[in-house]
């Protein structure tokens, strides 16, 4: 390997650490701000509704989903729709830590009870700045930077703390 190989590597690996902390910070604050869409169907009802209120599209799959071919196709019409308005998508993997994130349970509770379908999470548009904040750019501007390198849909891991 080339210095320029090992520096690269190290800034990348730099770079997609704090955009998976920035992901984690929005998607908290969204949260407490009332203003995340979490769910395939609740999604693509908001975007048929109001398009407009979304900045960002998380689509969340783990290895084990990549077999779920009515997921996949949900995910490519997602991302097509996506796509043709000009809202920012990120694939991430990682759907334990995604729960984590959220506080939801990873499975039923006692009661039986299912966990949400974290597999498509909207981030709306903010009625306060307080969520235009430096997480939802650092999101944002890793996305802008992924389409310039031809990569339309970037991919992040949430790791595991």
């Amino acid at each position: 390997m080339t210095l320029e190989e090992v520096v690269g590597c190290n800034i990348t690996e730099k770079k997609m650490e704090n955009v998976s902390q920035a992901l984690e910070e929005l998607l908290m604050a969204a949260q407490r701000q009332d203003c995340l869409t979490v769910g395939v169907y609740e999604s693509a009802k908001l975007m048929n509704v109001d398009p407009d209120s979304v900045v960002l599209c998380v689509l969340a799959a783990d290895e084990e989903d990549e077999d779920d071919i009515a997921l996949q196709i949900h995910f490519t019409l997602i991302q097509a729709f996506c796509c043709d308005i000009d809202i920012n998508i990120l694939r991430v993997s990682g759907m334990r830590r995604l729960a984590q994130i959220l506080g939801e349970p990873v499975n039923a509770d006692s009661n039986g009870n299912e966990p949400r379908d974290l597999h498509c999470i909207l981030v709306t548009n903010p009625h306060v700045d307080d969520l235009k904040c430096q997480a939802l750019k650092e999101v944002g501007s890793y996305c802008e930077e992924s389409r310039c390198k031809n990569q339309w849909i970037p991919s992040l891991a949430l790791q595991e703390r």
